[in-house]
């Protein structure tokens, strides 16, 4: 009998085409289903990390923190047309805020959940109980 490994499942979500558990989307980007989308600032990368590979639009711009003007059309500069999109970001908010307006721009867009870094722990601390990162995917400093 040969094991097979659980990648969760897409859940349903309102405005987009769904969230997706990391290991997933992992699957999905490395059998060429999907183009996964880092919308985490160029500091948040810098510093905590990135995936390799990953397409980069910044959904909010540092050290402000105010919406990048040019998401939309960078965004679709880097999605071929009829593929899907899979944004992730820290945590997994901006990510569905992301894939809320991709959906408007026509793209079929999921968020990753958990984001990169995962939640917040009882010390206040990310990466330590989910995420990206946490789950042993792929990514470099």
């Amino acid at each position: 009998m040969s094991e097979t490994k659980d990648f969760g499942a897409v859940i349903p979500a309102h405005g987009y085409a769904g969230d997706i558990p990391p290991a997933l989307a992992w699957q999905w980007v490395q059998a060429g289903n999907a183009v996964l989308v880092d919308v985490r600032t160029d500091a948040e990368r810098a510093w905590v990390g990135q995936v390799p590979g990953a397409k980069v639009v910044a959904w909010k711009q540092w050290p402000q923190m105010l919406m990048n003007p040019d998401f939309d059309t960078q965004l679709q500069a880097v999605v071929p047309s009829g593929s899907k999109v899979l944004l992730l970001c820290r945590s997994g908010v901006r990510s569905v805020a992301a894939a809320q307006r991709a959906t408007e721009l026509g793209l079929q867009a999921y968020s990753i959940l958990e984001g990169f870094e995962g939640d917040l722990d009882a010390n206040g601390q990310r990466g330590k109980l989910n995420g990206w990162r946490y789950r042993g995917l792929p990514w470099q400093q």
